[in-house]
């Protein structure tokens, strides 16, 4: 594809995308797909994703208690339990604010460790990484920020993403659309948004503006991007997913950079289409 050539131009060392069509086909890659770059909280879909196999199988329920007094499994995938960004503590009651929170994945990792006596890491390789061939990919730390991982690895989850065959069609389903709607809250980076809509891991692009996505991008787009260079989205009414990774923090170059990417993308898949 055309359009991923526009990475060429990002003021980063290396950078690499692909896109992956809802059917699970690669549309176009460009760039050092086997690199390995930090995901930052890209790793929170991964973690996520593993959270809610954890439901499935039995190990944990969304709404039992998990993070600070009155919080759930549900309210920690959200960002709705109340615990701070970075520390863990509380700052809200449960459910009255969208607070984007590192240290309710950190929580949540641990709830589930504790709950399937394995430790996060290993649970997400069993669970997800390991059935969809995830070779290039670990978490080494947190469940919020530390993953690692490779283009030509996220390929493979962004068509999970899309068909997926570990979790129940209607589990994701649930975890794609807005989790206590009409909340507000910073959306790190872009500022307030009101409301600040999440699904359960996922943010939902609703009509958040300023947003990492692109101008035409469809609100029921989701995903998620790291304060290390790196994005994945999946936009269900174009059946596309995107996923690119570099090696520069996100700042003012980023949110120049990628919301011409998505459009140029969308643009050249609906014209051959």
């Amino acid at each position: 594809m055309q359009s991923l050539r526009m990475i060429e131009n990002w003021p980063v060392p290396t950078a690499a995308a692909a896109v992956v069509r809802a059917d699970g086909s690669v549309a176009g890659a460009y760039g050092p797909l086997e690199h390995r770059f930090p995901l930052a909280s890209v790793t929170k879909p991964l973690a996520a994703y593993a959270a809610l196999l954890a439901v499935e199988e039995g190990a944990v329920e969304l709404d039992e208690p998990a993070g600070p007094e009155g919080s759930t499994v549900r309210h920690l995938l959200a960002h709705t339990s109340g615990l701070a960004f970075d520390e863990p503590r509380a700052m809200a009651e449960p459910g009255t604010r969208r607070i984007y929170s590192n240290a309710g994945f950190e929580a949540l990792g641990d709830h589930i460790a504790k709950a399937t006596d394995i430790p996060f890491p290993q649970y997400l390789h069993e669970a997800v990484l390991a059935p969809l061939g995830m070779t290039s990919t670990e978490l080494p730390g947190s469940p919020a920020k530390d993953g690692v991982s490779t283009v030509a690895d996220l390929i493979h989850f962004a068509a999970e993403l899309q068909a997926p065959r570990l979790l129940a069609p209607q589990t994701l389903a649930a975890a794609t659309q807005v989790v206590f709607p009409g909340l507000s809250g910073v959306l790190p980076g872009y500022g307030h948004q009101k409301p600040n809509d999440w699904g359960l891991g996922f943010e939902i692009r609703d009509g958040k503006s300023p947003h990492w996505t692109g101008a035409s991008s469809s609100p029921r787009a989701f995903g998620h991007f790291g304060q290390s260079g790196t994005f994945l989205w999946v936009d269900p009414d174009a059946r596309v997913a995107c996923v690119a990774l570099a090696d520069r923090a996100f700042g003012p170059w980023a949110i120049e950079a990628w919301p011409p990417l998505t459009d140029a993308v969308l643009a050249e898949l609906a014209q051959t289409a």
